[in-house]
């Protein structure tokens, strides 16, 4: 196994990866963080079960987090597993709502 492959994204990339459709936002925090506020269009898949067998194939998978540190270790997983997702929002859902960018809650 070789060295783990990170690209960093910034808030721009993730934007127009969203808004194109050529990205799959993965949100790896804990599911009352992602009910709480989340990046419209990101689907939830926590670390602390993450499988990496279920992701969907055939898409372009950035993972976030809140600051950078969980999406890294999703990649981790995700490579060993044999899966080439290498990107993730470096700045995450911290970076985009300290700009004002929209955020979507969960309505139970």
């Amino acid at each position: 196994m070789g060295a783990l492959q990170v690209i960093d994204l910034d808030r721009d990339d993730i934007k127009n990866g969203l808004q194109d459709g050529s990205i799959l936002l993965v949100d790896v925090r804990e599911p009352h963080e992602y009910e709480a506020g989340h990046i419209p269009g990101a689907i939830s898949h926590p670390l602390s079960t993450f499988d990496p067998s279920s992701l969907p194939e055939g898409k372009r998978i950035v993972f976030s987090c809140a600051a950078g540190v969980r999406s890294v270790r999703a990649m981790e997983f995700a490579q060993a597993a044999g899966h080439d997702i290498r990107e993730h929002y470096k700045g995450g859902f911290r970076d985009w709502v300290s700009a004002g960018e929209p955020v979507e809650q969960e309505r139970g």
